[in-house]
């Protein structure tokens, strides 16, 4: 279960092409699992995302991903934040999943979302729908994906899948568990108190302790006991051994995205630098600890390291900063 995962969502490295990409990303993975993270997780995308980066910057498919890092690590679970629903039938992410957790010796699971990137679906020709279309689509996959993970044969006739005693052999070698990914408090947090083992926060920090009281609600409406479901937030994070290096990571990042640092000054520095935590281990420690400490009934964090997990070394230096505060 996820209380300290890392997240790549970023391929695009200085100086790194496409045939030297896998080992960037590969190397992230092995310092994830010795360093004390318990899952390593990567987006299911096809173009980069727009509060990333441009939408043609490198973009991995996600499960082909996995099952090569299920080579590369021992320990961590192995899972995407999120599969796009739209993206793929849900039977066939069932067998997909399952795979991956044959291949991984037990460590998979299934992240899932209801999607949300158009652009993305209008260029690979796969069908958008409403919001509420694809909220639809969601908890019908859910019906099917749940059953064929627990070994049982799946049948629904929706308005959206169809699937006819569905069966998934080889079962998984370990129960994969299913996280939920986003904070809609009427559909997400209801489907995940109905149907999931883990739900993944994107919210400000401030409004943690609300989204909180919104899933035991829905649990409460729905018979599940709230301790059931492990719920860890989504962050991002830049570490370095020092203050200046963490810093310097920093402006090094937000100059790749355009912004001509060399000229700005503190003042306009200010709210970019604030959009992400970041410092030496003292002070990226003390702000993941304090938003644990404010927020009983949060388990954990997911992060991604997008300025600087590329550098050797940034993102062991962060799993053993945090693990300790995770596990204490």
């Amino acid at each position: 279960m996820t209380r300290l995962g890392y997240q790549i969502p970023s391929f695009t490295y200085p100086g790194v092409g496409a045939a030297d990409l896998f080992d960037v990303v590969a190397r992230q993975a092995r310092e994830a699992d010795t360093s004390g993270f318990d899952t390593v997780l990567v987006m299911d995308h096809f173009y980069q995302l727009p509060q990333i980066g441009r939408p043609e910057e490198f973009m991995l498919e996600c499960y082909s991903l996995l099952s090569a890092l299920a080579r590369e690590t021992k320990n961590v679970l192995l899972s995407s934040l999120v599969t796009g629903n739209t993206y793929r039938n849900p039977a066939v992410l069932t067998k997909t999943v399952t795979t991956l957790d044959v291949v991984s010796g037990g460590r998979a699971m299934l992240g899932i979302g209801a999607g949300w990137y158009e652009r993305e679906h209008a260029a690979f020709g796969i069908e958008f729908g409403t919001f509420t279309d694809r909220f639809e689509k969601l908890e019908e996959a859910l019906q099917i994906v749940g059953p064929m993970l627990r070994g049982e044969k799946a049948t629904l006739a929706g308005k959206w899948y169809n699937a006819v005693d569905a069966m998934n052999e080889p079962a998984p070698v370990s129960k994969i568990p299913i996280m939920i990914g986003g904070a809609g408090e009427k559909k997400t947090l209801r489907m995940v108190a109905q149907y999931a083992d883990e739900s993944n926060l994107i919210c400000d920090d401030a409004e943690v302790a609300h989204k909180l009281d919104v899933l035991a609600q829905h649990c409460v409406a729905v018979g599940r006991d709230r301790s059931e479901i492990i719920v860890s937030k989504q962050k991002n994070c830049c570490i370095a051994p020092t203050h200046d290096e963490a810093r310097a990571d920093m402006l090094a990042f937000l100059g790749r995205r355009g912004l001509d640092v060399a000229s700005m000054s503190e003042e306009d520095l200010a709210p970019w630098l604030s959009q992400i935590t970041w410092g030496d281990p003292d002070e990226v420690g003390e702000h993941f600890a304090s938003l644990l400490a404010a927020n009983p009934g949060l388990d954990g964090f997911t992060i991604n390291m997008i300025p600087n997990g590329f550098i050797e070394g940034r993102v062991q230096l962060l799993g053993e900063t945090l693990s300790p505060i995770i596990n204490a």
